[in-house]
């Protein structure tokens, strides 16, 4: 393996960047019909209170990300106050530049806030130094990325035991199989990337994203370069992945068809939440979205709520 490889398995800057390592095929509209939300998923108003007694796998207070300084400064996110709890499947939605992105890198530990808490369990994380936060990002978050940063060399089994591999930990095997099971990759372990679809890719990469256990599990556009068909078994996965094994996951999408597979969507404007949806479908995720492109100015419009996702 590459020097540089291994550097992006243990979540080190890359270029610059964080590197954070640490079914059947229906077409997309179809499985999200069979995935049916009901008719919920009405924006709630701002400051709606939801169930309080839900345990909190990560929260932020008061969280700011600002670039620049002077005339080149931006606001990325204006003190955002979030909750996200445990065996939840979040979608985070807004417009382009509204702040989804940046909120899900500092609440993954994959950028620092400017100021305010980002709290994983009962560790905030924007206090810890770089060696510390490498080991969390490790050992207690997921991550699933719309490029699969899969390592050619390895084949889908090194790739999946990968986290845990360079922690020194062995896996849990009967969970590891269990996973392995769930994801449908028993007769491809053995498979290098370029030897799988890009399907296949990703739920590597979501099964390496789970073998370790974690706290939480961010989903980068996780669909971003995959077609229809491959789409709903990754989305329906993460779906399954929260009801039948208590998993928590946060997703950043574009995309309201996907945002329906979520138990909630939230919506992001000018760097602050805005809005959240509790049983997202497509068109109402839809009509939000809309809404929030053709009003430019609605985050100035809404105070910023506290929400529990």
């Amino acid at each position: 393996m590459s020097s540089e490889s291994v550097t992006a398995a243990q979540g080190k800057p890359v270029g610059g960047t964080v590197n954070p390592l640490g079914t059947s095929e229906q077409s997309l509209d179809a499985q999200n019909q069979a995935h049916n939300r009901g008719d919920g998923g009405s924006a709630a108003p701002s400051g709606a209170h939801h169930d309080e007694t839900a345990e909190i796998a990560a929260y932020t207070r008061a969280l700011t990300k600002v670039y620049g300084s002077g005339d080149a400064e931006v606001v990325a996110l204006d003190h955002v106050d979030v909750d996200f709890a445990r065996a939840r499947f979040t979608a985070v939605m807004g417009p382009s530049g509204s702040g989804k992105s940046t909120l899900m890198h500092c609440v993954a530990g994959l950028d620092s806030p400017t100021s305010g808490e980002v709290v994983i369990g009962d560790t905030n994380i924007a206090t810890l130094k770089d060696s510390k936060l490498t080991e969390l990002r490790r050992d207690r978050i997921g991550f699933v990325f719309q490029s699969f940063n899969l390592i050619p060399t390895l084949t889908a089994l090194e790739n999946i035991e990968l986290p845990m591999s360079i922690a020194g930990r062995k896996p849990d095997q009967e969970w590891l199989d269990h996973v392995i099971d769930i994801v449908g990759l028993r007769s491809r372990l053995k498979h290098k990337p370029s030897q799988l679809s890009g399907g296949q890719q990703q739920r590597v990469a979501c099964a390496r994203a789970l073998v370790g256990k974690p706290d939480i599990i961010f989903a980068d556009e996780p669909t971003g370069n995959l077609d229809s068909a491959a789409s709903a078994e990754i989305l329906g996965f993460l779906a399954s992945s929260v009801s039948d094994l208590g998993q928590t996951i946060v997703m950043v999408t574009h995309d309201p068809t996907a945002a329906a597979y979520a138990d909630r969507a939230l919506f992001l404007a000018d760097g602050r939440i805005v809005s959240d949806m509790d049983d997202p479908d497509r068109d109402k995720v839809l009509e939000r979205m809309v809404g929030l492109n053709s009003s430019p100015g609605s985050a100035d419009a809404v105070a910023t709520p506290t929400v529990q996702a």
